[in-house]
């Protein structure tokens, strides 16, 4: 029998807090240069915003974006050139034949 979703320890905080602890607010304004050492205080501490931290896809699926996005010019390039001029050519499905190509009178 597993165990449920809810019961689970390990990994129970994965998603972004909004909610920061004074002592963290307190690390980013100093990272940022707005707290003063002299004359803080740990009460009414201004707002700090939180930065979500987006996931990184992975690189075997990078390389895949890559190597299709390399293969889509060459391959939208030729049928582009085979329709444009070529004697002969039929026009593709429901498109309308080139301007000297099959013009009755």
């Amino acid at each position: 029998m597993s165990i449920h979703k809810s019961l689970r320890t390990k990994g129970s905080l994965v998603r972004a807090r909004n909610v920061l602890t004074r002592y963290e607010r307190i690390l980013q304004l100093r990272k940022s240069g707005r707290w003063k050492e002299d004359e803080a205080t740990a009460f009414g501490l201004p707002k700090v915003r939180v930065l979500k931290v987006k996931k990184r896809g992975k690189e075997k699926k990078k390389k895949e974006d890559e190597a299709a996005a390399g293969a889509a010019p060459a391959a939208a390039a030729a049928p582009a050139g085979a329709a444009k001029g070529a004697p002969g050519a039929k026009p593709a499905a429901g498109g309308k034949p080139a301007a000297g190509a099959g013009a009755k009178k």
